[in-house]
Formats: C-alpha cells, sequence, structure tokens
C-alpha cells in the first residue's frame, strides 16, 4: 500500500506527511537543537503554536537556516495556531500577528483554531482571565461563524496560505462548512492506533479536508508535561510497548514507531511525531521505504478502543467538559 510524502491543500500548498511536533518544547537551547537535528534529517513540516512558546526559538532556528543558505522559505511548511484565549473574532488577528512577529515570517503555511473553546483574554495584561482559583474562566458560548470569518481574512491579507482546525468534532466542522467561503484545508486531533477516530477521518476526507495526527504514539511524554504544570499524573497506555505492534516492528525489522506512523500514513493521514532524541528523530521520517501489508493493517486496526485510549484530553483545564463547545465525547473516556 503507498504512502503520500505529501498531502495536497488549496491554491497548489504541498504539505509534507512527516513532520516536527514542538508541543510543549519551551526550552530554548533543547528547541533549537532538536530543529536544527530535525532540518539536517530532512523534515520540511514543522508544527508550533502560539500557546507553545516557542515560535521565536523555531524564528531564531529558521532565520540562521535561510541566511546560510541551506534553506528558502518556499521549503519548509509551517504551522502555527491561534490559542485557545485568542478563540474570539476581535482577537484573531492581533494573534496571527504575534505569531508571524515571532516566527520572523510573512506568512505562515497553514493557521488552525487551536481548540473549539475560547477563554477570556485581559489586553491591558497580556494573558487569559483567571478566577480566585488561579483557573482561566471560558468565554461562555464560541462565535464559530465569526471566527471562521476573521481566519479567511488572514489568507486573504496574505498572512496564511490555508487555514483550519484542530480538536473540532464532526458537529462543530459541519458549523463552520455551513458559512465558510474558504472552506478548512485541514483538521488536526490526536490520532494513533488506540484513538483511530475512523468515522471523523472518514468525514473529512469527504469533504477533501486533510487530517493531521497529533501525538501518533500516544504522547508517551505526557506525564512530564503534566507534572511540570504542576498537575496530577496519569495512567497512560503504554502504545509503544503494545505486544502487536512489537510483533509487526520484529517482520518488518522496524521499531514500533516506525510500524505506528507508517499505518497512518497509508491511510493518507499525515503525522507530526515529537521527540528531542535524534536517534528517534531520524527513524521516525525513515519509514517510506516499507509497506505494511494488509494483514498487518488489520491487526492495528483492532487495536482501537475508542475515547478510552485518549491521552489529551483537555480536562486539566478545570470545568471545561462542561462546557457545550467541547468536543469530546465524555460518556467513555476513562
Amino acid at each position: 500500500m503507498a504512502a503520500k510524502r505529501f498531502l495536497d491543500l488549496p491554491g497548489g500548498v504541498k504539505m509534507p506527511t512527516l513532520g516536527l511536533g514542538t508541543g510543549r518544547s519551551t526550552n530554548e537551547k533543547e528547541t533549537k537543537a532538536v530543529l536544527n537535528a530535525a532540518l539536517e534529517a530532512g523534515y520540511r513540516h514543522i508544527d508550533t503554536a502560539y500557546a507553545y512558546d516557542n515560535e521565536k526559538f523555531i524564528g531564531d532556528t529558521l532565520k540562521e537556516w535561510f541566511a546560510s543558505g541551506k534553506l528558502k522559505r518556499q521549503d519548509i511548511f509551517i504551522t502555527t495556531k491561534l490559542p485557545m484565549y485568542g478563540v474570539h473574532p476581535d482577537r484573531v488577528e492581533f494573534f496571527m500577528k504575534k505569531s508571524l512577529q515571532n516566527l520572523q515570517l510573512d506568512y505562515v503555511d497553514l493557521y488552525l483554531v487551536h481548540f473549539p473553546v475560547g477563554f477570556k483574554y485581559d489586553e491591558n495584561l497580556g494573558r487569559p482571565v483567571s478566577n480566585a482559583e488561579n483557573h482561566w474562566i471560558a468565554e461562555p458560548k464560541t462565535d464559530h461563524e465569526g471566527i471562521w470569518r476573521k481566519m479567511e481574512e488572514q489568507v486573504s491579507a496574505g498572512r496564511t496560505k490555508t487555514i483550519g482546525l484542530s480538536n473540532y468534532n464532526i458537529a462543530q466542522i459541519e458549523t463552520v462548512l455551513k458559512y465558510a467561503t474558504i472552506k478548512p484545508a485541514n483538521l488536526q486531533v490526536e490520532l494513533h492506533v488506540y484513538l483511530q477516530q475512523r468515522q471523523l477521518v472518514d468525514f473529512c476526507h469527504k469533504c477533501d479536508i486533510t487530517v493531521v495526527a497529533f501525538s501518533p504514539l500516544g504522547a508517551p511524554g505526557y506525564n512530564k508535561v503534566l507534572k511540570q504544570t504542576g498537575r496530577k499524573e496519569r495512567q497512560l497506555p503504554d502504545i509503544l510497548g503494545d505486544p502487536v505492534v512489537n510483533t509487526i516492528s520484529k517482520k518488518y525489522l522496524k521499531t514500533p514507531a516506525q510500524v505506528m506512523l507508517r499505518f497512518l500514513i497509508q491511510q493518507g493521514i499525515a503525522c507530526i511525531p515529537k521527540s528531542t532524541n535524534e536517534k528517534r528523530l531520524k527513524e521516525n521520517i525513515e519509514i517510506f521505504d516499507f509497506a505494511l501489508d494488509e494483514g498487518d493493517v488489520k491487526k492495528l486496526l483492532n487495536l482501537e478502543v475508542g475515547e478510552k485510549g485518549r491521552v489529551r484530553d483537555f480536562k486539566f483545564f478545570e470545568g471545561l467538559d462542561e462546557h457545550p463547545d467541547f468536543p469530546f465525547k465524555i460518556s467513555d473516556m476513562h
């Protein structure tokens, strides 16, 4: 089964199917080292977000590569995202411009609404509004139409080539499609062998919306993130240690991570695995020299456990799961 190296986005934009995730890489030295190693290894798709607090480090590194002549701006695909406290029509352009300033770029290739729920923002203090317990306060309702109109304006202004959504469910995407004059080019969601979201992926593909998988290896380092932010650690699924994945990896003489990434890209899904390990960075991009046969694809399809497999459930935001625009089904989540 073939796997494309690029997915086609509107306007002739080509997105490499294997990219580098940079979520929560807030250490300047580490972020720059990882990005340099990734660019050397051949990565040409970099995913970041305003909320990751690392756009500036990525911008500095890219500037060095451009200045050296090793890379031209058009050689690289950059995604960034409107933060949750920017999810309001009045703040889309403000945060788009801040991201471009941080990245030291004239445009990004893809700009995403990070989450379908917005938080209140204090423009004077330059931070989200918090309550007495220091929890961010959510906007009561999301103005999906108003936000999408402002996202479309960013394309018209040349600040981004394409626009899309992240963490939206089918009903929310349908809402956006009703009034979109520029259709979402992409949906980015958590996807891996335990959380395959096939109905959502099929819906997107039928609507010509490309899909990018974040945490395609199941976010094995997520407890580190929870600990760093003072939140309670959780029992996480050990997907890389799954016996089925490991049996298949031995058969192809590939790592479990390579098998899991190949599984997704064979279904036309792009992946943005995150790694700070140079060896694993190189391994993660070496997935175009083998193909999983139908029998092995079927075995991996059978690993689906639904919402119980979701790692990044955003429930560390107090009460967010009770918000009318919270996108995930709660009933069968662990």
